[in-house]
């Protein structure tokens, strides 16, 4: 059934539809560019909506989330929904590598009129720093990751908009491969594997391919130097355009560039082969990646391995909906796997907001707002489990908190409540059209 608005809601709507459209004029416009995200924000402010409730709560928000985002590995997929009569958000924190290359996905149900910001932050300290943003009105949100950690991905919806969204999160290589695929090559030694009877540590990765397959450029750049070693034997460094380290190729059979040349993604750098300290090894390709701090673990620049995450499988019908625990020993996890572990066990029939679908695992807040994931065969909907005659005059709170909620309405003695779910000594019921909470 669709909502009346009363008036003064009705403009307030109109009011920030239209902040949705204008271009923001405030102080920090002048100083940078803002994300979507802040300008959005700004707009909020110059209208004037931030010492409204609803504006005042999105822009508390904006932070809350950020503060106590949800664990999550990638690869990842979440189905969620945005509901228009709600100020929400949703953050989830991951680890990432240097040299991956992020890709953050979302799509929408509707497409239009629903935009819903994207703002990648990295954790330094108390105080996130902002990385890379974009929202779904423009292109998927591509990053690479310049410094392993954690990163923290704030996904916050404009306000008065309701929508189904989908987000995906893999990781890719922010290099190409460096080795020509006519030789179907393997990259076959790793960083630190020993070397020399353990007396010295591998610096890269080798790449095994018949000997002169084409060994190529992994970015557009500028070879650096051309020389001949000990250890590496023929070999070729390269700068990539914009970049705060150097490429090295190693055991090459022969060089293809000079120093100075401009390279581009595929150029022939050499030849594969074993020249060096890899004379009694079969043909590969030693790359190396090398920071003004020394060399780096280059696998996660180059590994062709993109996981894709599990699909979705549990139900989508309870997405912004209440369920309620279905077993006496249901488990809130920190993680959508049992290999996380259980924050909180619940008790039978506790009440929880489904927010979000991750594989077989439900994104949702218990009553007191904590939040978390539990597998979906432990929920059940959360229609009758019985109903009761009330014995005397009852209040019902929007709240299982007598002391701090707002009280609905007083339901009076005799009256018939449907009961939903329970609470710690509070009881979840339906009473005259209206649900909320009352006391045992």
């Amino acid at each position: 059934m669709r909502k009346h608005l009363h008036k003064p809601i009705f403009f307030i709507m109109l009011g920030i539809m239209a902040v949705a459209c204008s271009k923001s004029k405030g102080p920090l416009a002048i100083f940078k560019k803002l994300s979507p995200h802040d300008a959005y924000a700004q707009r909020l402010k110059d209208n004037g909506f931030d010492r409204t409730a609803m504006g005042s709560a999105w822009l508390l928000n904006a932070d809350k989330v950020v503060s106590a985002p949800l664990n999550i590995n990638i690869p990842y997929q979440e189905t969620g929904y945005f509901a228009d009569d709600k100020v929400t958000g949703t953050a989830l924190r991951f680890d990432a590598k240097r040299g991956q290359k992020l890709r953050i996905s979302i799509t929408k149900k509707p497409v239009t009129n629903f935009a819903i910001y994207a703002d990648l932050f990295q954790e330094n300290g108390t105080q996130p720093k902002l990385t890379a943003f974009a929202d779904t009105t423009g292109a998927t949100l591509e990053h690479e990751v310049k410094q392993t950690g954690k990163y923290i991905l704030r996904l916050q919806p404009e306000l008065l908009r309701s929508g189904e969204y989908t987000l995906t999160i893999t990781a890719g290589p922010s290099l190409s491969f460096p080795v020509s695929a006519s030789g179907k090559p393997r990259i076959g030694s790793f960083w630190g594997d020993g070397r020399d009877e353990g007396g010295r540590k591998h610096e890269g990765v080798d790449i095994f391919a018949p000997k002169r397959t084409p060994a190529i450029a992994a970015a557009d750049g500028t070879v650096t130097g051309v020389s001949v070693n000990n250890l590496g034997g023929n070999v070729v460094f390269m700068r990539p355009a914009d970049a705060d380290y150097t490429l090295y190729y190693a055991h090459l059979d022969v060089q293809t560039v000079q120093p100075g040349q401009n390279v581009v993604i595929g150029d022939t750098i050499g030849l594969v082969g074993n020249t060096g300290n890899a004379r009694t090894t079969p043909p590969h390709l030693h790359f190396g990646i090398y920071t003004n701090s020394g060399a780096i673990d280059p696998l996660a620049f180059v590994d062709k391995a993109i996981k894709q995450p599990l699909p979705v499988s549990a139900p989508l019908k309870n997405l912004n909906a209440i369920v309620r625990t279905s077993s006496k020993s249901s488990r809130l996890y920190n993680l959508p796997s049992e290999k996380g572990f259980a924050v909180q066990t619940m008790a039978l029939n506790t009440p929880l907001a489904v927010s979000a679908a991750t594989d077989a695992w439900y994104k949702v807040s218990l009553p007191d707002g904590q939040t978390g994931y539990i597998s979906s065969k432990y929920v059940t909907t959360a229609n009758t489990i019985r109903n009761i005659a009330l014995k005397t005059n009852q209040s019902l709170y929007n709240a299982p908190d007598s002391l701090n909620a707002p009280r609905k309405k007083l339901i009076t003695a005799g009256e018939k409540v449907a009961v939903l779910g329970a609470y710690r000594n509070y009881l979840l019921v339906s009473a005259g059209g209206e649900t909320g909470w009352m006391m045992e």
